[in-house]
Order: structure tokens, then sequence, then C-alpha cells
């Protein structure tokens, strides 16, 4: 696979970097980039094609430029375009918008990738229009596997779900670390103790999550003993109606991401 990234900014990074742990061809890839510093640094880093015009010589064409970009961007690449793959990680922007842009062009998937793709443990939620083929789809699979899990849907509607769950969540994981390690220093921990216990507590907790055969409701059962300090915990957590909090968070940002994909769309 030859594959343009057009724009050099943290995503396409990650998964440049997460290719290149994969073994991929560096020097199949070219990324387009008007920054002249930032061409310089993706060339010295990791060894890729850089330039600050697109040529036709990509299978796949990654879009990686900010949401508000993406209009002009395509503008200028729709006369170029025959049969390449365009994969699309601008948050918000509807595929149906993109084929408009580009002049009805329906090789597209969309991605919603989120931040740890930065250390290559992120998960991708894809979606390809009717015409992308399958081995689009499973090229499309390739780059984005280079960092962390996939997952396909069957409609771009759960993009919006997905947006305020795994797109969004990592701020609230943040977030809830964040309150574990003030209140270990409102208990009269240090600063570094505080932080050590709040970040491996969850690492931990999440890895013990995943690989075990239990639901995480069960796991949790499992540490609450009747009578004991996390009962009174949860219960705490419980009075306060943390749980439907975070629904509620989920819910604002996911009807944030439906707004922004209509007004970014036009």
């Amino acid at each position: 696979m030859n594959i343009s990234f057009i724009g050099g900014g943290n995503m396409a990074r990650a998964i440049i970097g997460g290719l290149k742990n994969n073994s991929f061809d560096m020097k199949a890839i070219t990324v387009i980039e008007p920054d002249a510093e930032k061409r310089t640094q993706l060339a010295t880093e990791f060894n890729v094609q850089v330039s600050a015009d697109y040529a036709d010589d990509a299978d796949i064409i990654v879009l990686a430029v900010k949401p508000q970009q993406l209009q002009e961007v395509c503008r200028q690449l729709s006369p170029l375009l025959h049969s390449q793959l365009i994969i699309s990680i601008a948050a918000g922007i509807r595929s149906a918008d993109i084929s408009r842009w580009l002049n009805a062009y329906q090789a597209i998937v969309r991605v919603m990738p989120n931040t740890p793709a930065q250390i290559q443990a992120g998960v991708s939620a894809l979606y390809a229009m009717t015409n992308v083929s399958q081995m689009q789809r499973d090229q499309a699979t390739t780059i984005l596997a280079a960092v962390g899990q996939t997952l396909w849907l069957d409609d771009e509607a759960k993009m919006d779900a997905v947006t305020a769950i795994s797109g969004s969540g990592p701020a609230y994981v943040f977030y809830m670390i964040e309150a574990l390690q003030e209140a270990a220093i409102g208990l009269g921990l240090k600063a570094e103790e505080a932080r050590m216990l709040a970040l491996q507590t969850f690492a931990g907790a999440s890895l013990l999550a995943a690989q075990s055969v239990d639901d995480v409701k069960t796991l949790r059962a499992q540490v609450t003993s009747k009578g004991g300090t996390t009962e009174q915990g949860i219960l705490a957590l419980e009075a306060a109606n943390i749980k439907n909090t975070f629904m509620i968070a989920a819910k604002a940002a996911a009807d944030k991401s439906v707004l922004l994909g209509n007004q970014l769309g036009k």
C-alpha cells in the first residue's frame, strides 16, 4: 500500500508511528503538510516522504486535517481522484458530506480514533460507504489496527455514540484519575504517592477487566465486601448518583456530536 497522509498532526503521527512499529515500509508513506518545519520533523523521525502538495500516486489517502479545513482540502483533492481509498479521521464530518465535497466520490471510510492511539493503545470505530471493497476495508483495518483495536460499525449514526464513549472517554477517565488523586492528597498522602496509586489502580483495574471472564459488575461486587470500606465508598457514589451523571455526560457529548456534524457538514 502507498499511503498519503494529508496533514501531519498528532493523530497522523500516531498512526505513522504505529505502522513503523509494525514494520510497515516507511518509504511507502507520504505526508502532505504545508508547514516546512513539521515536514522536516516527520521526515527525520519516521523516514517518510514529505511534500507540500498532493501527487496522484497513492492507493490510500488519509484525511488527517482539522474538521474546519476538510471541505477546502476535498475541493483541491477532488480532481485527482480515480480509485483511491479515502480514510477520514476528521472528527464529526459525515461520509455523505465528504462524498458531496468530493463530487460524489464513494470509496470513503470514516474513522473515529481516540487519543490513546498515541501509545498504540487506542480504539477506532470505522464506517465504510457501500462502494468500499472488502480489500479496501481490510486495508483500513490494517492501518488503524497499528494504533489499537478496531470496531466496524454497520450504521454511521452510531458514530455519535462512539464519539461520546471512546472519543471523549479518555477525558472522563483523566477526570476520575484527577479526582482520585485529589482525594488521596486530602486524606494525607503526598502528591507523588497519590499519582502513583491513582494511575496504577486505573491501569490495573482496566487490565483485570479486559482479561477477566467476569463482567465489570461482577468484578465490582467481588471487591465490595458487605460492611466493608469499599461498600461505604460505593454507597457514597450511589447517593451522589454518579452513574447517572456519567450517562448524562455521555448523552450531552453525543448530542454535541450530532450538532457539530450538522454544522460542519454544511
